[in-house]
């Protein structure tokens, strides 16, 4: 087993194992806007996202006596934050479409699709990815914005390694395809 993650606020995870409001408010204060960011992205509705993180601090403070310092606060805290997001969307059968079922849905055209290269402001691409299919969503969020390895991708959502690759490659495409479509340019540049 390796050593322990040394945390900067490591003074207030121990306050919090003991209760301490006043630590929890600080750790929800320094966390809260990577938390919430995190889960938008997967659940792409501003009230819920909120009221979902809500829950997972909730959640996360139950069970700090659970975090054992292997990784840091951080990632231990972002892991329950995007579980409990995904639980919200499986619970309300948001886009009810399995991550499998949705990989068969893109068109052979989206397969064979040559990419070139084009410039595109953040924004247009924020756009483009909330227009992506949930399951296509979660993934490339979790892949390129969480930076989760496609086996911790695939054991989040139950799918396998390869599966999850699959998924972000044809996400990748999605959104070059909805990036094209909105600007009514050819891309000049892959997204890598």
């Amino acid at each position: 087993m390796g050593s322990n993650y040394q945390n900067i606020h490591q003074d207030l995870i121990d306050a919090c194992r003991h209760g301490n409001a006043k630590s929890q408010f600080e750790i929800y204060r320094l966390y809260y806007k990577a938390m919430y960011n995190s889960c938008f992205r997967i659940i792409n509705n501003t009230q819920e996202a909120e009221d979902v993180m809500q829950e997972a601090f909730l959640s996360a403070f139950d069970k700090i006596n659970s975090y054992k310092g292997e990784v840091s606060f951080g990632a231990w805290l972002k892991r329950i934050v995007v579980n409990k997001a995904l639980d919200f969307l499986k619970k309300n059968k948001i886009d009810s479409l399995p991550l499998n079922d949705a990989i068969s849905q893109l068109s052979e055209k989206e397969e064979t699709q040559e990419n070139s290269e084009n410039e595109n402001s953040v924004d247009d691409i924020k756009k483009a990815i909330k227009q992506l299919p949930s399951g296509y969503r979660i993934v490339l969020s979790l892949y390129l914005i969480e930076a989760y390895d496609h086996e911790e991708i695939g054991e989040i959502l139950n799918i396998s390694a390869s599966t999850s690759r699959s998924q972000y490659n044809r996400a990748k495409k999605k959104l070059i395809q909805i990036l094209e479509n909105n600007t009514g340019n050819p891309l000049k540049k892959r997204i890598k």
